[in-house]
C-alpha cells in the first residue's frame, strides 16, 4: 500500500515511515492510503457474520502488505484486542456500540493498542528511542499511556488542558510514570495540538529527536478504529429484521465528533465494504464541522469549553482528511450533522435513561438525541422545507441522501458509546438521579499520585522542556 500527504499529492510512501514520523515534516500534512481496498463480498456476507478479531485482521492486512507479515499482524492484533465492542439494542431501531471494554473505558483503546504495537514493531531495530507527542482533550492521552507504557524503545509525553477535563480523566493521564509522563497545559486542547504540530514542524527539534504522534493525526490509530464500524455493520445487518421487521433498512452510524478521527475511520470502513448508508456528526457547542457542512466554508476557531469535553476542539485535524477523500457535495449526501449546548447535553442523557433504561456518557448522549430527533421528525421536517436555524441546537439544514429513508422509518442507526459514562459521574448523577458504577479499573486510579507537570503555552518554552528532558 502507498500513502500519499493531504496537503502534497506528489508524496508516496510506505506505511512504516507514514506511522513513525506521524505527520509529514514537510508539508505539515497529513498521511492518508491513495486508495481503500473493497474486502471481498464472500467475506462481508459470511453467515454468521466475522468476528471482531477475523474482521480487524482482514482490514488491517492490505494496510501492511510487505512490511509486516500474515503471523505477526495477527499476534498483534490478538495482544492489542482482548475485549471486543458489544452491539447493544436500546429500542427496535436504535443500537449503541460500546467501545468502552478497553483498560481505559474510552474508545481509544481500540487505536491506541493496536498503534503502540506496530511502533513497537517498526521500532524493534532503532537505536534511538520514538518518542510520542500526544495532546488530548480526554481520553487520548490516558488511552496512549496506558498502551504505551513500558512497552520498550517508546517514549510518550502527553499534552492535556489544565482544568478542561473530568477529575478522572486527569487521574487516568497524570498518574504514569517511567517512559509516559504528562503535561497539564494553560491553554484549550487547540493549543495543546498546536503545540504537538508545532514540534512535528521544527527542523531543528527533529534532527535532535524522533519524533512521532499518537493523535489520530497517526495513520495507525485511525486505521484500527475502523474495525468497529465494519464489525458493528455487519451485526446490525444480520440482526435489523428480527428487531424492526424493517426489509433492508438503511444503516446509519451517529457519531460523537470532535477531532474527527473517529468519523474519518468510519468513512474508510464504508470504503471498504462496510454496509454503512451514511453518517450523523454529532457534536458539542464546537460546531466547525457542522458549520462547514451547511455553509462550505471551513472556519477554525477557537474551542469552548463543554459537558463533553472530548470533543472540544474547534479545530479538527482531520478535516483535511475528509476533504482529501470527498468533495463538499459528497460529505453533504453522506453526513447529516446535529449539536448540543450543554443544556441539551443534560436533557439527553435524561431523556435516553427514561425511555430505554440505557444510562449514556455526555458524548454518546449527543448521538443519541441526534438519531432520536432525526428518526421522529427532524428529518420529515427538513425534507419538508422546514429549516433549523444553524445557531441553534439541533439538525443542520442538510439533507443527506439516505434522508427519505430516515424520515420514512426504514433506517436504523449505530450509536457510538465513546467512554464509559462513570469517566463523567458527576453530570451523568445530575441528568439521572444515580452515580454510574465505577469499573474497578478506573477506582484503582483515583488512588495514584499526581505527576503531571506545568508548561505554559509557549511553543519555545515546550522545546526546551523537550530538550532538556527526554532521552535523544
Amino acid at each position: 500500500m502507498t500513502y500519499t500527504d493531504t496537503r502534497n499529492r506528489a508524496v508516496k510512501t510506505d506505511f512504516r515511515t507514514a506511522v513513525l514520523n506521524g505527520m509529514s515534516k514537510e508539508t505539515g500534512g497529513l498521511y492518508i492510503p491513495t486508495e481503500f481496498p473493497v474486502l471481498p463480498q464472500a467475506f462481508l456476507n459470511k453467515t454468521p457474520e466475522p468476528g471482531f478479531r477475523e474482521i480487524a485482521f482482514n482490514m488491517a492486512k492490505p494496510f501492511v502488505e510487505g512490511e509486516i507479515p500474515d503471523s505477526d499482524l495477527m499476534g498483534i492484533i490478538n495482544a492489542a484486542y482482548p475485549f471486543s465492542a458489544p452491539v447493544v439494542p436500546v429500542d427496535r431501531t436504535s443500537y449503541v456500540l460500546e467501545l468502552f471494554h478497553g483498560p481505559t473505558c474510552a474508545f481509544k483503546d481500540f487505536g491506541a493498542r493496536f498503534m503502540a504495537r506496530v511502533m513497537s514493531y517498526f521500532n524493534k531495530d532503532e537505536n534511538s528511542p520514538l518518542h510520542i507527542l500526544v495532546a488530548t482533550s480526554g481520553d487520548t492521552g490516558s488511552a496512549v499511556g496506558s498502551a504505551f507504557h513500558n512497552v520498550p524503545g517508546l517514549d510518550v509525553t502527553i499534552l492535556y488542558p489544565e482544568g478542561k477535563i473530568s477529575p478522572l480523566q486527569e487521574k487516568q493521564l497524570s498518574t504514569f510514570d517511567g517512559n509516559v509522563r504528562a503535561l497539564r497545559v494553560k491553554g484549550t486542547f487547540d493549543d495543546c495540538q498546536k503545540l504537538v504540530k508545532t514540534a512535528f514542524t521544527d527542523e531543528s527539534l527533529r534532527a535532535t529527536l524522533r519524533l512521532s504522534s499518537a493523535n489520530s493525526i497517526n495513520i495507525s490509530r485511525l486505521l484500527p478504529q475502523s474495525f468497529y464500524y465494519m464489525y458493528s455493520s455487519l451485526v446490525v445487518r444480520a440482526r435489523a429484521w428480527l428487531d424492526s421487521k424493517i426489509e433492508n433498512p438503511a444503516i446509519i452510524a451517529v457519531v460523537p465528533s470532535g477531532n474527527f478521527g473517529n468519523l474519518t475511520s468510519g468513512l474508510i470502513a464504508r470504503e471498504m465494504g462496510a454496509p454503512i448508508d451514511g453518517f450523523v456528526a454529532a457534536t458539542n457547542s464546537n460546531r466547525t464541522i457542522p458549520d462547514w457542512i451547511f455553509s462550505g466554508e471551513y472556519r477554525a476557531r477557537a474551542s469552548v469549553a463543554t459537558l463533553a469535553n472530548a470533543m472540544d476542539v474547534g479545530a479538527p485535524s482531520n478535516y483535511e482528511r475528509i476533504a482529501a477523500m470527498y468533495n463538499l457535495e459528497q460529505v453533504r449526501s453522506l453526513f447529516a450533522s446535529y449539536w448540543l449546548d450543554d443544556e441539551g447535553i443534560i436533557q439527553s442523557i435524561r431523556h435516553c435513561y427514561e425511555k430505554t433504561g440505557y444510562t449514556i456518557d455526555p458524548h454518546g448522549s449527543v448521538a443519541w438525541k441526534a438519531w432520536y430527533d432525526i428518526k421522529t421528525d427532524a428529518m420529515k421536517k427538513l425534507l419538508s422545507g422546514e429549516k433549523n436555524d444553524i445557531a441553534k441546537p439541533g439538525l443542520t439544514p442538510n439533507i443527506p441522501a439516505w434522508a427519505k429513508k430516515a424520515a420514512e422509518k426504514q433506517a436504523v442507526g449505530i450509536i457510538l458509546e465513546t467512554a464509559h459514562p462513570a469517566k463523567f459521574g458527576e453530570t451523568v448523577k445530575k441528568a439521572t438521579g444515580s452515580s454510574p458504577v465505577i469499573p474497578d479499573r478506573l477506582e484503582k486510579i483515583m488512588k495514584l499520585p499526581d505527576r503531571a507537570e506545568p508548561m505554559e503555552n509557549d511553543y519555545e518554552k515546550f522545546k526546551t522542556w523537550l530538550l532538556e528532558n527526554l532521552q535523544k
